[in-house]
């Protein structure tokens, strides 16, 4: 690099922390009330994230003083039986909630983007949104009664084919579907909504302008609804993978001695390592290292995204 061209550099450096600065006095009034909010995030957000850290490379204790350990509760996470399958468990779980419920949003709000009678489309949406305002708490107890050996709806309905009753609840075969359509059916309304919001801005001359040219429903689907929905979905996708990985209520309500090995999950086993069995640091090491995962997950979406995008 020439002499010229550091010059150059240091030129815009400066311009550019010049501009800020200027720009900061001139609007000093509204970045002032900016001020609780980063207070707010930096004490509770930002603060408790560093002091999970600082004790994740201690011995803590509870009364006294705490040790400095070093990687050593990391170097356990490596040889954590338990902790490897509570992550295989989270990405089991997760992705088949990412994937169902990607395709039965899209799906439903495509279907009611063609309803045409309003008080009709209203009534719709109201009736698949209505499972999000419900808690994991009150939709365990819903589907735990409806699947009970002896008698729920469906078991009886099994016993009328002179089929074999089925323990759905403690059946490591059928639990983790059972997880999936769970949550498909609490969060389909919610995604739809979102789906059905994007849709409103696509431009209906694109659809004239389709039919025109001779294209039939579902062409202008293909060729129109979806990509119009694209951006959409990437910022919705991306949500969804952060929430999955980060699932809890779910797993703690629905987790019993029986199907523990399919559906312990990494937030509900660093919660018993930590408020159950008191070992502070390794559930903090295990939360630092999920953090890490979900980062490294997320910013590995943004990657294919982009890349599919050029």
């Amino acid at each position: 690099m020439t002499h010229i061209d550091l010059k150059v550099k240091e030129s815009k450096k400066i311009s550019f922390w010049g501009s800020v600065i200027s720009d900061f006095k001139r609007n000093q009034s509204i970045y002032a009330l900016l001020i609780p909010a980063f207070i707010f995030c930096i004490l509770f957000y930002y603060y408790p994230l560093f002091r999970g850290f600082i004790i994740s490379i201690q011995d803590y204790a509870l009364i006294g003083e705490s040790s400095w350990a070093g990687l050593t509760h990391y170097k356990e996470i490596l040889t954590d039986m338990d902790f490897w399958r509570s992550l295989k468990n989270t990405l089991v779980i997760g992705g088949g909630n990412l994937f169902f419920g990607f395709i039965i949003q899209v799906l439903l709000a495509l279907l009611l983007n063609e309803v045409m009678q309003n008080k009709l489309k209203r009534f719709v949406q109201t009736i698949i949104y209505t499972p999000n305002l419900f808690s994991w708490v009150a939709i365990s107890g819903i589907f735990i009664s409806i699947l009970a050996p002896d008698i729920g709806m469906v078991n009886m309905a099994l016993k009328q084919m002179g089929l074999d009753t089925i323990n759905f609840m403690t059946s490591e075969k059928w639990i983790t579907a059972i997880f999936w359509f769970l949550n498909t059916w609490k969060t389909a309304g919610y995604g739809c909504i979102i789906y059905l919001a994007a849709l409103t801005n696509i431009d209906p001359c694109l659809y004239e302008a389709a039919r025109i040219d001779g294209a039939g429903r579902l062409k202008q689907v293909l060729h129109i609804t979806i990509p119009g929905l694209y951006p959409t979905m990437k910022v919705v996708l991306m949500l969804n993978l952060i929430a999955s990985l980060r699932m809890f209520s779910q797993s703690f309500i629905l987790t019993n001695p029986s199907v523990v090995d399919k559906t312990e999950v990494v937030m509900t086993y660093t919660y018993k390592l930590g408020l159950q069995n008191f070992r502070m640091d390794y559930a903090s090491a295990v939360a630092v290292v999920m953090l890490g995962i979900i980062g490294v997950l997320t910013l590995f979406y943004q990657f294919v995204v982009k890349k599919t995008e050029r």
